[in-house]
């Protein structure tokens, strides 16, 4: 059997793992760093930090088209050379206005390098490893999630200065860059259109289904990730923060990827989606319906289990989904359902907390989940088993 630890793909998951460990590092005090700079208050916060968001959003359908018409590898230095260069703006950002949109910047190179990044990770792996490959690429963003805040939280406690975290960021995504510079991978063949630009070069239209049973998963994550502080502190006396209930979640992942390495490998892929999704149901059932300190802490590990079992799948759906040559924007796809349900749990999970209270919007996660559930099994495991390229 072909090897999956080849050298290029282990440094694709390095570069990711320090894109994303740069990002975490600032993540978790971003904030507080608003508020102690430049006295904003949590409504000016929230839009500050929202248009990262936003921009990686919009960017995503253009960085999948981008990638699939132009050499990847030089697209994927440029995204990840923005990315790595922003964290000095914020050195440098002396105004909340400037701030605002060095972070919104920061947000159209974070979504473009991603998407370069996971497409040329896919590329680099031989096509019998690939879902396989998916499954431990995942690993790195899953590490860089539970040490990052950690590290964060370590470092600021022992020297309270913003901008040591930002010089640290900086240092890990130039690591990074010069990492993913020495990639070799084999530049598929740049299909030469002539046709018109249209809605399938920027969408995989037949990944429409799992997009949708993608997004009502991020829905009650978003719902779940947003109001979990507040929750703990108010319901169960929690003070300490999320911290413990985000390294279970991310244990789950991390340990999900390796128990489902072997099914993956098998060419298992809807096996392990079906198992992900049911536990990941049961992990939000828990949380929902059990008000107790045990059940809060077990459906991270639950969730955690679930969610990695079935995000690679996913993954490897889209990618079989479409030819090679499509390969960008099915992972952009991907990213764009992920995010578009992330927003959505954040901006409805608030409006149903404020009017019904914290169990109701918990309670709606877990109705998003359910949906994402029925949709996988009545409309998105036939359509991928009939419509699969490879």
């Amino acid at each position: 059997m072909e090897r999956l630890w080849n050298s290029n793909f282990v440094k694709a998951m390095l570069g990711n793992f320090l894109l994303f460990f740069a990002f975490y590092l600032t993540m978790p005090l971003l904030p507080l760093y608003l508020k102690d700079a430049f006295d904003a208050n949590k409504d000016t916060i929230g839009v500050v930090l929202s248009g990262f968001v936003v921009a990686a959003l919009l960017v995503r359908p253009f960085s999948g088209f981008i990638v699939d018409n132009f050499p990847r590898k030089k697209v994927l230095m440029l995204c990840y050379f923005l990315f790595f260069i922003f964290f000095g703006g914020y050195l440098v950002a002396g105004t909340l206005l400037l701030f605002f949109i060095v972070r919104t910047a920061h947000g159209f190179a974070l979504g473009s390098a991603t998407v370069a990044n996971s497409t040329i990770a896919i590329d680099v792996l031989h096509p019998q490893r690939r879902a396989e490959g998916i499954g431990f690429y995942g690993l790195s963003n899953n590490l860089a999630m539970a040490l990052g805040p950690s590290v964060a939280l370590w470092v600021y406690h022992i020297y309270p200065d913003f901008n040591l975290l930002f010089i640290l960021s900086l240092i890990s995504a130039g690591i990074g860059f010069g990492v993913i510079s020495t990639i070799k991978n084999r530049q598929p063949a740049i299909p030469k259109r002539k046709d018109p630009l249209s809605f399938d070069r920027f969408f995989l239209v037949k990944g429409w289904r799992a997009g949708l049973s993608i997004a009502c998963f991020a829905f009650a994550y978003g719902i779940l990730s947003t109001y979990l502080a507040i929750y703990g502190k108010e319901t169960l006396g929690i003070t300490g923060g999320t911290g413990a209930y985000f390294m279970l979640l991310a244990v789950g992942l991390m340990a999900s990827r390796l128990i489902g390495s072997r099914t993956l490998r098998q060419g298992k892929i809807v096996y392990n989606a079906s198992i992900g999704v049911v536990v990941s149901l049961v992990g939000y059932v828990l949380f929902a319906g059990v008000s107790e300190m045990w059940a809060y802490y077990a459906s991270a590990l639950v969730i955690g289990l679930g969610n990695g079992h079935f995000f690679p799948a996913y993954q490897t759906m889209f990618i079989n989904l479409a030819p090679h040559t499509l390969r960008g924007t099915a992972n952009s796809t991907l990213l764009i359902s992920w995010d578009l349900g992330i927003g959505i749990g954040v901006l409805l999970g608030g409006v149903v907390a404020e009017s019904f209270g914290y169990h109701s919007a918990f309670w709606a996660s877990v109705i998003g989940e359910l949906a994402g559930v029925l949709i996988f099994f009545f409309l998105v495991r036939e359509h991928f088993l009939r419509n699969k390229v490879r």
